[in-house]
């Protein structure tokens, strides 16, 4: 999909092409996970933020894999058939490039960290001081594998070297080249053909236009990064690893700071777009993921899972329980060891208790499921009770249909409802019964076997067993 020009035309162009070999997976880097979403989401959603037009990323390896990833992000997409470097992934974007004119920032699709901030500063630099190229740098007591920043007597920069290609003297320089640089547009594009592959690697370099510009009196500026940390790139799951925690530990702080109580933070996963609401409290071991969205003053014990989950205020959910893509109305406690599967809501006031399972189903106020039960494709009313083993019969075999339980309605434990079946309003079920026909409103409704009792059995088959 196409992103129409930014009205202050920014653009940029995201390097997504590298095979990782480091990672060992058939899958790309940049759709491996990282908070919930893949890698290079975090890095789209930053752009995003801050309104660039038109955003080219460059694939190779896995590209139709890519594509399907991101076919909802407003982007472009360029295609580097031979990995030959940065330069000719640049080379192989420039297409996308000639009808636009303003600033380009060029980025790898690993670096999660960059802040919003510094992607500005080098948008805002270039405009302001009329740069053709403005490169974010930032000093390392560790400079090994980047490429340094070497600067003239008179301090500004003036070429940068691959760790490949530097000399005793130049490994020696702190200050390295971040990967992340802004362009003119029109200079990019004039001067990207001059590159040469002529050096360690045989490949194209995009930082040699750094001295290229230069020696044709261009002007070229650095900006320093806010921290080391936010230039990080990923290039094996260790550091994927490293990042999540940073990432995570970093979600819980400003929840903290919004007014919610998470006793162990180092054990809670919160994704990006999770919201929570103060007061609320969140033990260890939870997982709250997609866009799960928690109201004021709810409960989250211990071992819960929650995906795409909505929980109205004062919701208790007790330990090891799972919501996914359901809705909890407000003052209702869920679990421990409950499971809301897909489309379901509870309404408030109610109670889902421990082992009960309920999926596409609508549980009305103030009702009650406490223990051991099944509710499927159900529609439960007001001030419903549901006894321990009572079961939905939803499936039969082809279709699934829908029960209908009214409000008031008491369903005795160890009840099984044959759907579709409608139970009206107030009607009772007696416990053990099977249900096959509607229940009228304010009736009993029995169906099971009647007892026998064999008085004397026990002896007799006693006295058999030893005639045998």
């Amino acid at each position: 999909m196409t992103q129409s020009t930014s009205p202050k035309k920014r653009h940029a162009v995201v390097l997504a092409a590298g095979k990782s070999t480091r990672f060992k997976s058939e899958k790309p880097k940049l759709l491996h996970q990282l908070c919930g979403k893949p890698l290079v989401c975090h890095l789209l959603d930053r752009l995003a933020a801050l309104e660039v037009g038109r955003i080219v990323v460059v694939l190779g390896h896995g590209s139709e894999s890519v594509r399907e990833a991101l076919s909802d992000y407003p982007v472009d997409f360029a295609l580097q058939e031979d990995q030959l470097g940065t330069g000719h992934a640049t080379m192989c974007a420039a297409p996308a490039l000639k009808d636009l004119d303003g600033s380009v920032l060029v980025l790898y699709g690993d670096t999660p960290l960059i802040s919003q901030d510094t992607l500005r500063r080098l948008f805002e630099t270039r405009e302001k001081e009329d740069a053709d190229e403005v490169i974010l740098t930032v000093e390392t007591p560790d400079p090994q594998g980047y490429g340094r920043i070497v600067r003239d007597s008179d301090g500004a920069p003036a070429r940068i070297v691959e760790e490949k290609d530097t000399s005793p003297e130049e490994k020696l320089i702190r200050e390295i080249n971040a990967g992340f640089v802004c362009f003119r547009i029109s200079t990019l594009l004039r001067h990207l053909s001059s590159l040469s592959n002529q050096n360690a690697a045989g490949e194209y370099y995009l930082t040699d236009m750094l001295a290229l510009l230069r020696e044709r009196g261009r002007k070229v500026l650095t900006v320093p990064a806010a921290s080391v940390l936010e230039t990080m790139g990923v290039n094996s799951r260790e550091e994927l690893s490293r990042i999540e925690s940073l990432l995570r530990a970093e979600i819980a702080a400003r929840w903290m700071r919004e007014g919610v109580t998470i006793l162990n933070p180092a054990t809670v996963y919160i994704d990006p777009e999770v919201t929570i609401g103060p007061d609320t409290v969140i033990y260890p071991g939870v997982f709250i993921e997609g866009k799960s969205r928690i109201g004021p003053r709810c409960t989250v014990h211990s071992g819960c899972h929650l995906l795409d989950a909505v929980l109205e205020e004062n919701v208790v959910v007790d330990h090891c329980s799972v919501i996914r893509r359901s809705s909890v109305g407000q003052g209702t406690t869920v679990g421990p060891f409950a499971h809301l599967r897909e489309h379901t809501s509870v309404g408030g006031n109610a109670r889902i208790g421990n082992f009960v399972e309920v999926k596409k189903s609508t549980i009305g106020e103030g009702s009650k499921a406490a223990h051991l039960a099944y509710l499927g494709d159900a529609s439960l009313g007001a001030d419903v009770n549901i006894g321990a083993g009572t079961i939905t019969c939803n499936y039969d075999g082809v279709h699934k249909n829908k029960t209908v339980i009214e409000d008031g309605v008491f369903i005795g434990s160890d009840s099984q409802l044959i759907a579709p079946v409608t139970i009206h309003r107030g009607a009772y079920v007696a416990a053990g019964s099977t249900i096959t026909e509607d229940v009228p409103a304010e009736s009993l409704a029995i169906g099971r076997g009647r007892q026998i009792n064999k008085e004397g059995w026990v002896a007799e088959k006693g006295k058999k067993k030893r005639t045998d």
